[in-house]
């Protein structure tokens, strides 16, 4: 069963949350990789200093059987898909997917409450 998450609920259970400026960011790299049927694709593999680390990749074409699907509107209505497999989504369930631009750095950030502790960079965790 796929998850849709609407612009209007933007949070299902379980699942995770995608903020609005994420999805712009989202929005424009997809447009960048000039792919249609294009999507993010978020996930965690084991490695790292603390045990897990996060994945952020693209993926092209339909969504695999056993993925969870979450699909927004950007501002100028353009649709951006994520998708999560669901092994990945047992540890990212209530993570909130944002984009932060810092004097010091910019990308996607993490906020996942499964988080027991992070190493110094902040690419890997534990749960």
């Amino acid at each position: 069963m796929d998850t849709q998450v609407t612009e209007e609920t933007k949070t299902t259970t379980p699942g995770i949350t995608v903020t609005p400026r994420a999805v712009e960011m989202i929005k424009k790299q997809i447009a960048k990789r000039g792919q249609a049927n294009a999507s993010l694709r978020l996930g965690i593999r084991g490695g790292g200093c603390s045990g897990f680390s996060y994945v952020i990749e693209f993926h092209d074409g339909a969504p695999r059987p056993k993925d969870n699907v979450y699909d927004y509107v950007a501002e100028d209505g353009t649709p951006v898909r994520v998708l999560v497999d669901k092994k990945s989504l047992v540890f990212l369930n209530g993570m909130t997917l944002d984009w932060e631009q810092t004097i010091m750095q910019q990308g996607f950030k993490f906020v996942n409450p499964n988080e027991k502790t992070s190493c110094g960079c902040g690419h890997s965790f534990t749960v």
